[in-house]
């Protein structure tokens, strides 16, 4: 079904499953965010990398409310799906981040972050036979598009006063 998945029957895939690979994908997120934050502190752009830390808390508490869902339903039984067969389903871009980052762009890169998982969860949902996979998916993708509007909020409080477009500390070619 998606590039950012190996091996994943979506027509198959039981609750179970569901919940860890819902599970896995906001490990994944969670993890993307702390290495942006580890770039942001050693380009020493403290608020970006605060930010960066936030949402990695973010996707850590959303994970573990997941997890614990899985435990209550299912107990200790053993995963069926694994880290390998997800890829970027919603963590940032590794080559997101830039030397002397603004928050603003952090928060378009935690954006298109919440739009690529809402994008999959939505795309996912055609492929589902299971009505607990399906309406778990659906609360999923609803879930991605409150994580939206909250950093469009968030994007709409900061002024534009003083931003310099993304590109503004590319060095130019020089001859060698």
């Amino acid at each position: 079904m998606s590039t950012q998945t190996r091996n994943v029957d979506f027509g198959t895939l039981s609750l179970q499953d569901a919940l860890d690979l819902a599970t896995l994908v906001e490990e994944e997120a969670e993890e993307r965010y702390r290495e942006l934050n580890h770039q942001m502190t050693l380009h020493r752009t403290e608020e970006t990398a605060a930010f960066f830390a936030f949402m990695a808390e973010n996707e850590r508490k959303h994970g573990q409310t997941l997890s614990a869902r899985r435990k209550a339903l299912f107990g200790d039984a053993p995963r069926a799906v694994h880290r390998g067969m997800l890829f970027d389903v919603e963590a940032p871009d590794y080559d997101e981040a830039r030397a002397f980052m603004s928050p603003r762009e952090a928060l378009h890169v935690a954006l298109r972050s919440e739009e690529k998982a809402f994008a999959f969860f939505e795309a996912a949902l055609p492929n589902l036979r299971n009505a607990e996979v399906k309406a778990l998916f659906t609360e999923l993708a609803a879930e991605e598009v409150h994580h939206a509007d909250l950093v469009k909020r968030e994007l709409g409080k900061l002024s534009d006063a003083g931003a310099l477009p993304g590109d503004a500390f590319v060095d130019d070619p020089i001859q060698q």
